[in-house]
């Protein structure tokens, strides 16, 4: 997100920074391995891959050479970017600029149907990772281990603890929006955790159809996709043969949003490999007994307990244990295969706890916006040395 430097507040002027780099107003910026684009509101701007990547050893320098070139570029503009996953003091009633440019009309009806001016929608910043399947049999091999996976991953990647200037009591309060940020329809978000699908037929009978079905008396003119409606914490996306995992919270830099992506996906192999359970034991959880250890590590992150021993079995643990415990362990298992560039980090968080967690610590009983704003102003600069937040 873009804020201004003294105080912090959301600055809405993604136009200007991308008129500045390409000489005119644009939503879409290629420049080299990373691209830029606009998102829905106006102070916040996407860097992803210009395509997919081979690799994640050398995203995070890419990504921060990217986030040094932008802020280079806001600095005549007194602004600066800021990570995490939601901006502490934002107001989104009066702080909140819908992007007014290219895809305008598609945010418009977004914005008549469910109100933007939201937390869950004007202030959040997510990492989303998108993961290839080439027929049928590996996507359900992929969709049957990323829907396992998902309620650990708050455990791991919570950052936002902090709203209105108030501790939420949530660690990961973006993820407490995200279950009833579409409450008008629900079918578009479901439980947040995907329904038991395994073949391309049967997930647009589950899901698409129920959404196609759901949002027509809203889309007269037909201009959403069924693609960006669905809205669950992993999205299939048969336009590009990929499964989006959108649950995760952005960072305080690339180093530790890279080193998280390349983490999960060992994890995600090492399900799909069958090294800690069978397809046939990943395949039998439900949605809502899934949704309850996700509902718990939203609020309590990595120091969430586990006591469903058949699910803790998925990953060959035998005792109740914490989230933390369970990525430590699951750390240690796939550790070999991630590139020694991402251990300090995952060690970091494993250790002190999740940016939330250090974040909180930081805070402590201070919630003046004083010091909340000193606290952030601490945190932004690890976008520039790209260096884990320790308070």
């Amino acid at each position: 997100m873009l804020v201004e430097n003294d105080n912090l507040k959301v600055a809405p002027k993604v136009d200007e920074l991308l008129t500045l780099k390409a000489g005119k107003i644009v939503s879409d910026i290629e420049n080299g391995s990373i691209a830029w684009s606009n998102e829905l509101v106006a102070h916040v701007i996407e860097l992803k891959t210009n395509g997919p990547a081979k690799s994640t050893d050398d995203l995070a320098d890419k990504f921060h050479a990217n986030i040094m070139e932008i802020n280079a570029l806001l600095q005549p503009l007194d602004l600066k970017l800021l990570g995490s996953a939601s901006h502490p003091l934002m107001n989104p009633n009066t702080d909140t600029q819908l992007w007014k440019h290219s895809y305008s009309k598609i945010y418009a009806l977004y914005n008549t149907i469910f109100n933007c001016k939201g937390h869950g929608w004007s202030n959040v910043q997510s990492t989303h990772i998108n993961l290839p399947f080439y027929d049928d049999k590996e996507f359900e091999q992929l969709h049957a281990a990323i829907r396992v996976l998902l309620p650990l991953l708050p455990g791991l990647c919570a950052s936002s603890p902090i709203l209105d200037g108030q501790i939420t009591g949530f660690k990961d309060t973006r993820l407490e929006f995200y279950k009833t940020n579409q409450k008008e329809i629900p079918e578009l978000t479901g439980m947040v955790i995907p329904e038991r699908v395994f073949s391309k037929l049967d997930y647009h009978a589950t899901i698409f159809e129920p959404i196609k079905r759901a949002i027509q008396p809203y889309d007269k003119d037909k201009i959403l996709d069924q693609h960006f409606l669905n809205s669950r914490g992993a999205i299939a996306r048969f336009d590009r043969n990929a499964i989006e995992i959108r649950l995760m919270d952005i960072q305080e830099c690339p180093k530790a949003d890279i080193a998280i992506c390349a983490l999960v996906i060992e994890v995600l192999k090492a399900l799909v490999n069958k090294e800690f359970c069978t397809l046939k034991e990943q395949k039998m959880w439900i949605k809502e007994d899934l949704f309850l250890i996700l509902n718990d590590t939203i609020k309590h992150a990595e120091n969430s307990k586990i006591e469903n021993l058949e699910y803790l079995h998925l990953f060959g643990i035998e005792s109740s244990s914490s989230v933390n415990e369970v990525w430590k362990h699951l750390y240690n298992a796939v550790k070999s295969k991630l590139h020694k560039s991402h251990h300090k980090a995952i060690e970091v968080i494993l250790k002190e706890g999740t940016l939330a967690t250090r974040l909180l610590k930081a805070i402590g009983n201070d919630t003046t916006e004083a010091h909340i704003i000193s606290v952030y102003k601490d945190m932004q600069n690890c976008l520039k040395t790209n260096t884990l937040f320790q308070p």
